[in-house]
């Protein structure tokens, strides 16, 4: 066998040599860059609750209940500032996903929810509600949400849920806004979720 030929075989037989150090590399530095994400994350999480540190403590549930007028299971998704579906309120455990049991009375609205913070909407801060689609970057089917509109330590404040059978919004809309002092037609209005199609 020529020399030529036998250089050839070899360079057929030998294969590409893996350099593990610029795969480490690689690695170590995602793994960082994930981390810094997180990490920048949870920094604005902690700026917002912050800057909404004058929100007070979220009432608690009167000691004697009325008889229900209705009851709800399903998710409590998200409060923002009324109107503003992408500004999240996340002071006062507000900012918390999780499942939700809503009843509601003359006395207003109790949402309990199990791993997060229980709070109670009295009838006089009632504001009105309303379907809609969208909130705090959540964005469901047309009505897929009932949005509550509230009055809290002088913030109005929208906080959605979506009940595990979505025939339950209509008369819950219809029955907050009959108990809410203050609604008017204006808050029943579809809000514009821009940038959410």
């Amino acid at each position: 066998m020529t020399p030529h030929l036998t250089t050839l075989a070899a360079a057929q037989k030998s294969a590409e040599v893996t350099d593990w150090a610029a795969r480490i590399g690689w690695v170590v530095g995602l793994l960082l860059f994930v981390v810094l994400v997180y990490w920048l994350m949870r920094q604005g999480w902690k700026w917002r609750r912050t800057l909404q540190g004058g929100l007070p403590e979220l009432p608690a549930a009167p000691a004697t209940t009325a008889e229900p007028t209705l009851t709800m299971s399903g998710r409590y998704h998200a409060s923002t500032t009324a109107g503003q579906w992408l500004d999240r309120i996340v002071a006062q455990g507000l900012g918390t996903r999780s499942r939700a049991e809503l009843t509601l009375t003359d006395q207003g609205v109790s949402v309990v929810r199990p791993g997060a913070q229980d709070f109670f909407v009295p009838a006089a801060a009632l504001r009105g509600a309303r379907l809609d689609k969208g909130i705090a970057g959540k964005v469901l089917p047309e009505g897929g949400l009932l949005i509550i509109t509230w009055e809290h330590g002088g913030t109005e404040i929208d906080s959605g849920f979506r009940s595990d059978r979505a025939a339950d919004h209509p008369a819950w809309v219809e029955a907050v806004n009959a108990l809410s002092p203050r609604h008017t037609t204006s808050t029943t209005e579809h809000t514009e979720t821009e940038g959410a199609r």
